[in-house]
């Protein structure tokens, strides 16, 4: 079996940060949005993608710069504020022990998710499968199943042999689109009331609060017959 896991707010709780940078950013140049907001409305998404939908609730365009000042505020914070998911280093030991392959796929760039598994002390754990939407086929991130399509098939695993763990609406909806079998997961530090039941409704086929519930969900779902419509 190949577990594929999505990075932010699956292994590492970077989330709740990036929301709190978003909310921030978008406040100051007029456009009213708390963090909890931008989670619910925006997670799983690039900040190109987030950008793009304010512009066109707005009709204008963001300041010249906008990314790059978010980019920069969003280093320094995880810099000092990322950590690790609770129980993933404990999992990833029962999956050492296991015959099941893994792999990281994310939005996020190849630069970022270095960075990020390196602070929690994950890269090692994963690499080198690690692969990012924005890098890879024609660099279309979630909700496009490129990402699972192609490390399915860099890793040489038919679709309905994986299993991905995701925390986002998007993220569930690439997945599913890729033929892969899906876990929603809730136990980031972003997480709020009702999140899984928009998992569920996205199109996983259940959802699973502590991670380290993994292992015996994933076989349970591998062993189920046919996916919900």
């Amino acid at each position: 079996m190949l577990i594929l896991f999505d990075c932010d707010g699956v292994l590492v709780d970077s989330e709740i940060i990036a929301a709190r940078v978003d909310a921030d950013h978008l406040r100051k140049v007029g456009y009213e949005i708390t963090p909890q907001e931008v989670t619910h409305r925006f997670a799983g998404l690039t900040s190109s993608a987030i950008v793009e939908i304010v512009e066109r609730e707005t009709g204008r365009p963001l300041p010249e710069g906008f990314l790059e000042e978010q980019k920069e505020e969003l280093d320094r914070r995880l810099a000092n504020e990322l950590t690790v998911v609770p129980g993933v280093p404990e999992l990833l030991d029962r999956l050492d022990r296991s015959r099941d392959l893994r792999a990281v796929c994310s939005n996020s760039s190849m630069q970022r998710l270095h960075i990020s598994l390196e602070r929690t002390r994950l890269y090692d754990r994963f690499a080198p499968n690690i692969f990012s939407a924005v890098e890879v086929r024609d660099r279309r991130p979630k909700p496009a199943p490129d990402v699972y399509l192609h490390a399915t098939e860099t890793l040489g695993f038919h679709a309905r042999d994986t299993i991905v763990l995701e925390d986002s609406v998007f993220g569930i909806r690439a997945a599913r689109d890729a033929g892969c079998r899906v876990i929603g997961f809730t136990g980031g530090a972003h997480t709020w009331p009702g999140h899984a039941d928009m998992l569920i409704d996205a199109g996983a086929e259940t959802v699973i609060k502590r991670i380290g519930d993994l292992p015996q969900i994933a076989e349970a779902v591998m062993s189920w017959e046919g996916m919900p419509d």
